[in-house]
């Protein structure tokens, strides 16, 4: 690509369109020819065939696993909390070791089952799991069978790999990672020998994803970057279709301490020849994508530019929108979430499947099949309602930028007497930035703990919230349980004192909106 985005990059004789079956060429109007290679029915059959069980190196290397005959007896004797045990001892997700060798040596381990189905990525800093969401919501809808990886999980690790837009069970998880142990110390062995470190928790969860998609088989993958994007492990996919939301500043140990070096690393999951389909971002990012998107001869579609909002009403439940997309405009669309950033995250979802299918100028997705794809889209902890009189809303803004969006949708979309947050972060974040963003938008705080150990300790926090909200402003609570119960009476009493309606927005974290979905009752989704 010598330049920004030429409409004719997606013409369907020239776009990297991948095989459809009948259903979607019936749906779509695709007249493809379609092979099959055989992939999808060595992936349907669960075997892995990349390595040797019998080989001498393999039964050295695994040795050490008879050690752990109490969590490894077997299927019938490992659970979910027996896996998740032997995970949470290794490298945490939140760190990051600049590296994909360990990942790339473990799935061509097993015989690199990320290479059976087409995978669409999402790196940014903010709505990535939403634009993930609906990415998926829309080839569903479709007619393609999905597996979908997201993280951090909000209530239950098996969140993170879903087929069908539904979380894997327990089971499945359980016996994908079984299924995997022998080869992840394979890897570990090879690690310590060349003086490098184990496989991280997200490696091997990443992994999992990338086995189970082709176990089930899946037609396509949408997959979220964890951290980043260049070292993530999930970079070891060769995505044709990259999609990157909205650059802020988060991570800033790892990722670098200015927005063009986070912007850089985001824009790492960029390959040859894809397309990247670029949500709104600050001029300095979007310089630093186009960049890297020239560089990797990659066309690029852009927020604002190629797609847009065209008009956004608030709505019951949600808002109505119409979009312009590549492939031409699509009205009257009902989104069941609030704010207009996930109107800006639905454009960028749209336009992602638009690519993906090879759509463009005059070559449209079926209107029904996208209205009903989001009016079907669920994104738990994104304003989400859990609670009537008071209303509580769960909101998983865990930086800045995500608190900014908060603010404009509770402004934009609600009208209550007064707003109550109950605020719990990890000490590792922007916790100062966060509550100089919200403070102006909250009459109360009720500063509180998360159930993670990473959670900013109470008197820490609560010290932090009286110098920048003013002693008048700030209740304190131990936990998150105690938290939102004294955020009721508080709306309680103003509702008697004015007679208007108070609302109470749990934010912070996302393991803050997890623990408040589990007080409300809701399954994980």
């Amino acid at each position: 690509m010598s330049g920004p985005f030429d409409p004719e990059d997606l013409d369907p004789a020239e776009a990297q369109v991948p095989e459809l079956d009948e259903k979607v060429r019936r749906a779509l109007g695709h007249e493809l020819d379609t092979e099959d290679d055989g992939t999808a029915a060595l992936a349907a059959s669960g075997e892995f065939v990349g390595a040797d069980l019998d080989d001498p190196e393999f039964t050295e290397a695994t040795a050490d696993l008879d050690d752990q005959d109490d969590l490894l007896a077997g299927p019938t004797a490992m659970t979910l909390g027996g896996v998740e045990e032997i995970l949470n001892l290794r490298w945490p997700e939140t760190m990051i070791e600049p590296s994909l060798d360990r990942i790339v040596r473990l799935l061509e381990m097993v015989d690199n089952p990320e290479r059976v189905y087409p995978v669409i990525q999402v790196a940014g800093t903010n709505g990535k799991t939403s634009t993930a969401r609906m990415i998926d919501a829309l080839l569903s809808r479709i007619g393609l069978r999905t597996g979908r990886f997201t993280s951090p999980h909000l209530q239950k690790v098996t969140e993170r790999i879903s087929i069908d837009s539904v979380p894997i069970d327990d089971r499945t998880y359980v016996d994908t990672y079984l299924e995997l142990a022998p080869f992840i110390d394979l890897v570990d062995s090879a690690s310590a020998a060349d003086d490098g470190v184990d496989l991280s928790k997200f490696e091997i969860l990443t992994a999992m994803a990338y086995a189970a998609f082709a176990y089930a088989p899946v037609e396509v993958a949408v997959v979220e970057v964890g951290m980043g994007g260049r070292w993530d492990s999930t970079n070891a996919v060769d995505a044709q279709v990259a999609v990157i939301t909205p650059v802020g500043m988060d991570h800033t140990e790892y990722l670098g301490d200015d927005l063009e070096s986070i912007a850089g690393e985001k824009a790492g999951i960029i390959k040859a020849g894809s397309t990247v389909v670029i949500g709104a971002q600050e001029p300095a990012a979007m310089e630093v994508i186009l960049r890297q998107a020239v560089a990797h001869d990659a066309s690029v579609a852009r927020f604002d530019s190629e797609f847009s909002v065209i008009a956004r009403d608030v709505a019951v439940g949600g808002q109505k929108l119409t979009i312009q997309g590549l492939g031409g405009v699509y009205p009257e669309i009902f989104l069941p979430l609030h704010g207009e950033h996930q109107a800006q995250n639905a454009a960028v979802a749209l336009a992602a499947v638009e690519v993906f299918f090879g759509a463009g100028p005059g070559r449209q997705l079926d209107l029904t099949a996208v209205q009903d794809g989001f009016a079907a889209v669920a994104s738990p902890g994104r304003l989400e309602r859990v609670r009537t009189d008071p209303t509580v809303l769960i909101d998983a803004a865990h930086n800045p930028h995500g608190a900014n969006a908060l603010v404009v949708a509770l402004a934009d979309e609600f009208s209550f007497t007064k707003l109550i947050c109950v605020f719990a972060a990890m000490a590792d974040k922007d916790v100062r930035g966060m509550l100089e963003v919200l403070g102006d938008a909250f009459d109360d705080f009720v500063i509180t703990t998360n159930s993670s150990p990473r959670s900013m300790p109470l008197e820490e926090i609560a010290d932090l919230a009286r110098e920048i909200l003013g002693e008048e402003k700030v209740h304190t609570a131990e936990h998150m349980e105690g938290a939102i119960a004294l955020a009721v009476d508080l709306a309680e009493e103003s509702a008697i004192e004015t007679g208007g309606g108070a609302g109470i927005v749990v934010t912070g974290s996302v393991v803050s909106a997890g623990d408040a979905r589990n007080l409300a009752g809701r399954n994980p989704q």
